[in-house]
C-alpha cells in the first residue's frame, strides 16, 4: 500500500443494514484486485467464504490474526484492519466500520488506516455518520456517501428471558453473562447457540450455522455481533447495559447500543430491540436516538505513531511517543504492546542483549503477540520472554522442539467448556506465531508444516468445543451449574464446576449455591484485596443465579430432609422460622452479594413453593379446620377436630379418653367424613401418615415457629422399624414421631394404622384363645400369631418387646392352655349360634369413609344379634354361602439342633392384659388407659363372668328369643309334634 492521497477516496457512512460492507465488496471484485479490512475475524471469515463461492479459493487470500491462506495468484484480500498488508499495492482498499478510530484499545489501527492507506485505484471507508466530521479533518479529500437503512427499528420494552420471541439475539457482554443465559434458554426453551469473540472462526461457524439453519431459535452473543456480523433476527434483546471497556465498567454510548441493536432486522424487513433478565429498561431519550440513527459525532480519535525508529530501544521508545499531529487525534493510553515493551525492557536479560536494530525490531514484534488466554500481564510477559529467549538462541527463528513443545501441550479435546476454551485460546497464540513465517525454523517442512500443525490442533479444539457447548446449551439436562470468568476486573476471575472461586489462579473462596464462603487459607491484606476482587466478580453470578431462581416454576425446587430448599442440586434457602403449617415462610441463604429485589424475588417464590406443597400434600389437614369452621358441624365434633387439629392431626387416645367416649356416633361421622381414624392407640388423620405428607408436615413443625430443628423422617414407605440408630425414639421428641404418624413401641417404632391393625389381630388371637380354651382356663389371653410378626416385618423377640410397651404380660406354662378344636359338624348348631356372634370381632378393613372403624364400633350392635338358636341355625332363603373367616395362624418356635435339623417348637407362651389387683397392673400406664368405670365389687372367687366372658353384646335372654318375630316365623314352619 503506497502512504499518498489518491484522488478517489469516499467514504460511505450510514446506520447499519444500509448494505455498506456489500456494496464495498461488489466495488473490490469490479477491480483488478483489492483488499478489505474488517474489524473481526469472524466478519473477515464470513466475507472470504462469501467471495470464495464466487471466485474460487485460488483468487481469494485471507489473513487475520492467527490464520493466513495466501493463495500464490490471490487478487483479492479479506483481512482484519491489523492484519492488512501495507506492504502491497491493490487497485481497490477499504475499511470497514471506521468509527471504530475512537475505540480505546484498537482505535490506533484503524486511524493509522485512514490516514495512510489507499488503494491505486479507489479507497472507501465505511461507518456510521459520526465520523464524517473526524474523516473530513483527516482525509481533507474525502468524498462522502450516506445510506439510509433498508428497515426500521422499533423498541419493543422489556421481555422475560422465557417469553423471548423466536428468532432472538441475546446480546451480553462477559462470557459469564454468555453462558448463563445460554443455560436458562437451554433449560426453557430447548437451548441456544453461542457466538464469542473468543471462539475460533470454525467454532463461530458452527454454532451461527445452528442458529441460521433453524436447529435452535436463539442465539446468546459478546456485542462481536455488533460489528457487521450478518445474522438473520428479528429481535436483539440486551442482558445489560454496561461493559467492561478494559479500564472500568461504563454504560453502553448510545452509537454502541444502536450498532448492537442494528443487527435486528436485516434488508426490507423491520426489528425490534429491547431489553431482557435483569436488564433496566432503556431510558426516552437512548430509545430515540437508537430508533432516529441521532447520535453524537466524534470529536477526536485514538493514534499513535506507526513510523518506528528501532535504532536502539530509547529510540523506539521516544518515537512511540511522538507527539501528535493534529488536535482531532488523541495519543492511545494503556496498550498492551506498549506495557509488555516496558515490562521486558526492565529485564535485564532482554535490554542487556539488544545490540542491533533487527533485535530491536524483533522485540517490538514480540510485544505485539496477543494475550489470547487474558490473563494478567505479568503472565503475558513472562510467555512472551520465553518466546523472545528462544528467537535470540535460534538467531531469530524458534526451534522446532521449541513449538513441537507448545503446541503438543494444547492438543487434548478431553475436558468441558471452560477447558477447552482455555486450549483454544492459548493454540492462538502458537498458530500466530507460526504465521509469523521469518520465525519459524529452517526445517525440512518450514513455516508451513508448523501452521499445518497449529491449524490442525485448532481445528480439533474446535469441533471439542462445538461439541460441548452444544451439549451444554442444547440437549444437556444434567448440567445446573452456572460459572464464569469475571470479566470486569482488573484481575481475571473464574468460578470452577465445584464452586471454587479463582482470581489470578489462587483460589480465594466458595461459592456454595448463593453462599460465597472466603477461603480461610488466604490471610493479611492479599486475603482483603482477593476477596473485594470475588466479590466484584461472585456478584453478577449471584445475581443471575436469583434470577433464574425467581422465574422458575415449582419443579426446579425440592426439599431436603433439614428444612433446605434445594435448586439445581444446591441449597438456596430453608423454611423459614416465622411461618405456621399452613403460611409456611421461606427465607435466602446467602445471597449478600446479590441485589436486595432479586433477594426478595427468590425468597416470594420458595415461599410460593412451599405453601404450593401445603396445598397438595396437607388436604387432609386443610379439610379438618374447614370442618371445624363449618357452620353444620357438631359441637363435640368441632370441639374434638380442634384438639385434633392443635396437635397437627394426632393424639394419644389415652390422653383424651372420655373425651372420646364422650364423642356420640354423629359426631364421630363427622370427623371420620374428613379422615379421622379412632384407632386403638391413636387417633390420627388416615392420610396424614402417608409418606409425603407426612414428610412435609414433620419438616414445617420442626424448621417453623418453636421448633427444635429436628423431624423425624423414615425412610419413604416403611412401616415398622428397629428403634435403634440415627432414628432411635431416644434421639426424637414424642412429638417429632407422631407428626410423621408413627409410635414408639418397645424396641420398634410402628406407624399409626399398622399400629391399629396390630390391635385387631391380638382381639383376633383373645377371641381364637377363647374358643379353643380349656374349660378350667380363665383370662382373656392370647398367643403370638405369625400375622403380627408378618404386620411388623419383625423378629418374635420384637413383638415380645411390642406387647410388653403395650402393657400386656406374658407367662411361660408346661402344657397348653387350649384343647383341639371339634369338627363344626360334630358341634351342637343351636349352641355355637347363640354364642358365636358375641365373639366375631369387626374386620380390619376401612369402612365407607375409607377408614378402619374405631374400637368401640368394632362389636356389632344388639339388634344383629340372632333371637333364635333354631333360627340362626337354619336362617330363611339363604341367598350365598357365607365367605369363611381368615383364620390366624399360630407362631411356632423353630430350634435347630447340633446335627442342623430344624424342628418345630409348641409355643408356650400366653399374653393377657393385668386387670386392677393383678401383679404388674399399672393405673394409666402407657399403652392402656386407666379404668375410670365401676369396679365389680363381688369378691374375686372364681371364674368372673364380666371380666373373662368375650367382648360383645350380651346373648339374648329366652323371653327376647321368645317374643322375637323370628321365633314365630319358625314356629310356622315348624311341624307340630303331637
Amino acid at each position: 500500500m503506497s502512504r499518498y492521497s489518491d484522488p478517489i477516496v469516499k467514504a460511505v457512512l450510514g446506520p447499519t443494514n444500509t448494505g455498506k460492507t456489500h456494496y464495498a465488496v461488489e466495488r473490490m471484485l469490479g477491480h483488478s484486485s483489492g483488499v478489505i479490512g474488517l474489524p473481526l475475524r469472524l466478519l473477515a471469515r464470513e466475507i472470504y467464504d462469501r467471495i470464495v463461492g464466487l471466485k474460487g479459493t485460488e483468487q481469494v487470500a485471507l489473513i487475520t490474526g492467527e490464520e493466513k491462506i495466501i493463495p500464490p495468484r490471490a487478487r483479492f484480500y479479506v483481512c482484519t484492519v491489523e492484519a492488512m498488508p501495507v506492504e502491497k499495492r491493490f487497485a481497490f482498499l477499504a475499511v470497514d466500520e471506521v468509527q471504530l478510530m475512537a475505540n480505546h484499545e484498537r482505535g490506533h489501527i484503524f486511524t493509522d488506516r485512514v490516514m495512510y492507506a489507499r488503494g491505486m485505484e479507489e479507497t472507501l471507508f465505511m461507518g456510521a455518520e459520526t465520523a464524517r466530521d473526524v474523516l473530513a479533518t483527516l482525509v481533507p479529500r474525502i468524498k462522502f456517501d450516506h445510506r439510509e437503512r433498508f428497515s426500521e427499528l422499533h423498541y419493543s420494552g422489556p421481555t422475560k428471558l422465557t417469553r423471548l420471541p423466536k428468532r432472538s439475539v441475546v446480546v451480553a457482554f462477559s462470557t459469564a453473562e454468555v453462558y448463563a443465559i445460554a443455560e436458562l434458554i437451554r433449560r426453557y426453551r430447548g437451548g441456544a447457540a453461542v457466538v464469542m469473540g473468543g471462539l475460533s472462526p470454525r467454532t463461530r461457524n458452527a454454532q451461527a450455522e445452528m442458529f441460521q439453519s433453524g436447529e435452535v431459535d436463539f442465539l446468546v452473543a459478546t456485542d462481536a455481533v455488533g460489528m457487521g456480523l450478518n445474522l438473520d433476527t428479528d429481535h436483539v434483546a440486551f442482558a445489560g447495559l454496561t461493559k467492561f471497556d478494559g479500564r472500568r465498567r461504563r454504560y453502553l454510548t448510545p452509537m454502541e447500543a444502536g450498532q448492537i441493536a442494528g443487527r435486528a432486522g436485516r434488508f426490507r424487513n423491520d426489528g425490534t430491540f429491547g431489553t431482557t433478565g435483569d436488564c433496566p429498561a432503556m431510558d426516552e431519550d437512548l430509545v430515540r436516538r437508537i430508533e432516529a440513527h441521532e447520535f453524537e459525532p466524534l470529536h477526536y480519535v485514538e493514534w499513535r505513531n506507526s513510523d518506528l525508529d528501532f535504532s536502539t530501544i530509547d529510540s523506539l521508545m521516544e518515537s512511540l511517543h511522538t507527539p501528535r499531529p493534529t488536535n482531532r487525534l488523541r495519543r492511545i493510553k494503556g496498550a498492551d504492546d506498549e506495557a509488555a515493551l516496558e515490562r521486558l525492557k526492565a529485564i535485564d536479560e532482554v535490554h542487556d542483549a539488544l545490540k542491533t536494530r533487527i533485535q530491536v525490531k524483533m522485540l517490538w514484534d514480540v510485544c505485539q503477540v496477543p494475550d489470547f488466554r487474558n490473563l494478567t500481564i505479568d503472565t503475558h510477559v513472562k510467555m512472551l520472554q520465553d518466546i523472545w529467549r528462544t528467537l535470540m538462541r535460534g538467531g531469530g527463528r524458534l526451534s522446532d522442539d521449541f513449538m513441537e513443545r507448545k503446541i503438543n501441550r494444547c492438543d487434548d479435546t478431553f475436558g468441558g467448556v471452560d477447558q477447552l476454551s482455555a486450549r483454544l485460546a492459548h493454540i492462538r497464540t502458537w498458530t500466530y506465531c507460526a504465521s509469523k513465517v521469518n520465525w519459524m525454523p529452517n526445517s525440512s517442512g518450514g513455516a508451513e508444516h508448523w501452521i499445518n500443525h497449529a491449524r490442525e490442533v485448532e481445528d480439533r479444539l474446535s469441533d471439542a468445543l462445538h461439541a460441548a457447548l452444544t451439549a451444554r446449551f442444547v440437549d444437556r439436562r444434567t448440567r445446573k451449574l452456572l460459572k464464569g470468568i469475571g470479566a470486569d476486573l482488573d484481575m481475571s476471575a473464574t468460578i470452577k464446576d465445584t464452586g471454587e472461586v479463582y482470581v489470578d489462579d489462587d483460589l480465594i473462596g466458595r461459592l456454595d449455591g448463593l453462599k460465597f464462603t472466603a477461603d480461610a487459607s488466604q490471610g493479611g491484606l492479599e486475603a482483603q484485596a482477593l476477596a473485594a476482587a470475588a466479590q466484584q466478580a461472585v456478584g453478577p453470578e449471584v445475581d443471575r443465579r436469583l434470577t433464574s431462581i425467581s422465574s422458575g416454576t415449582h419443579q426446579i425446587f425440592t426439599l431436603s430432609d433439614t428444612g433446605d430448599i434445594m435448586w439445581g442440586g444446591m441449597v438456596v434457602g430453608r423454611i423459614a422460622p416465622s411461618g405456621s403449617v399452613f403460611t409456611p415462610d421461606a427465607e435466602v441463604i446467602g445471597g449478600e452479594l446479590g441485589k436486595d429485589v432479586l433477594r426478595e424475588m427468590a425468597a416470594d417464590r420458595m415461599r410460593e413453593f412451599l405453601r404450593a406443597a401445603v396445598n397438595d400434600h396437607l388436604v387432609p389437614l386443610k379439610a379438618l379446620k374447614d370442618m371445624i369452621a363449618a357452620d353444620d358441624t357438631l359441637p363435640a365434633a368441632k370441639g374434638f377436630g380442634y384438639i385434633l387439629l392443635e396437635n397437627n392431626g394426632s393424639v394419644e387416645r389415652r390422653e383424651h379418653l372420655q373425651t372420646v367416649r364422650d364423642l356420640d356416633q354423629d359426631a364421630r361421622r363427622q370427623l371420620r367424613s374428613v379422615g379421622v381414624v379412632f384407632g386403638h392407640y391413636n387417633v390420627y388423620l388416615q392420610d396424614m401418615v402417608k409418606p409425603k405428607p407426612a414428610r412435609l408436615l414433620s419438616l414445617l413443625v420442626a424448621f417453623g415457629v418453636g421448633g427444635d430443628k429436628k423431624p423425624w423422617i423414615p425412610f419413604a414407605g416403611v412401616t415398622s422399624i428397629k428403634n435403634e440408630g440415627d432414628l432411635a425414639s431416644s434421639n426424637f421428641t414424642d412429638q417429632a414421631l407422631a407428626l410423621a404418624g408413627y409410635r414408639a413401641v418397645g424396641n420398634r417404632i410402628i406407624r399409626f394404622d399398622i399400629l391399629n391393625r396390630l390391635s385387631f389381630i391380638i382381639r383376633e388371637a383373645q377371641d381364637h384363645f377363647q374358643k379353643s380354651k380349656k374349660p378350667d382356663v380363665r383370662g382373656h389371653k392370647f398367643q403370638v400369631m405369625a400375622e403380627m410378626l408378618a404386620l411388623l416385618g419383625s423378629t418374635y423377640e420384637d413383638v415380645q418387646g411390642v406387647l410388653t410397651a403395650l402393657g400386656y404380660k406374658s407367662e411361660t406354662v408346661a402344657e397348653p392352655l387350649t384343647q383341639s378344636e371339634q369338627p363344626a359338624e360334630t358341634a351342637p348348631a343351636a349352641e355355637t349360634a347363640v354364642v358365636e356372634p358375641a365373639l366375631v370381632t369387626a374386620p380390619a378393613v376401612p369402612d365407607v369413609a375409607g377408614q378402619t372403624p374405631a374400637p368401640e364400633a368394632t362389636a356389632p350392635d344388639a339388634s344383629a344379634v340372632p333371637a333364635s338358636p333354631a333360627l340362626t341355625a337354619t336362617p330363611p332363603k339363604p341367598q350365598s354361602k357365607p365367605r369363611p373367616k381368615k383364620t390366624l395362624t399360630l407362631y411356632r418356635n423353630r430350634v435347630t439342633d447340633e446335627a442342623g435339623v430344624a424342628t418345630e417348637q409348641e409355643n408356650l407362651e400366653y399374653w393377657h392384659f393385668p386387670t386392677r389387683g393383678q401383679k404388674g397392673f399399672k393405673p394409666g400406664g402407657k399403652g392402656k388407659p386407666a379404668f375410670k368405670g365401676k369396679r365389680d365389687k363381688r369378691p374375686n372367687k372364681g371364674p368372673n363372668p364380666r371380666r373373662d366372658a368375650p367382648k360383645g353384646p350380651k346373648p339374648p335372654t329366652a323371653r327376647q328369643v321368645e317374643n322375637s318375630p323370628f321365633a314365630a316365623l319358625a314356629a310356622l314352619k315348624s311341624p307340630k309334634k303331637d
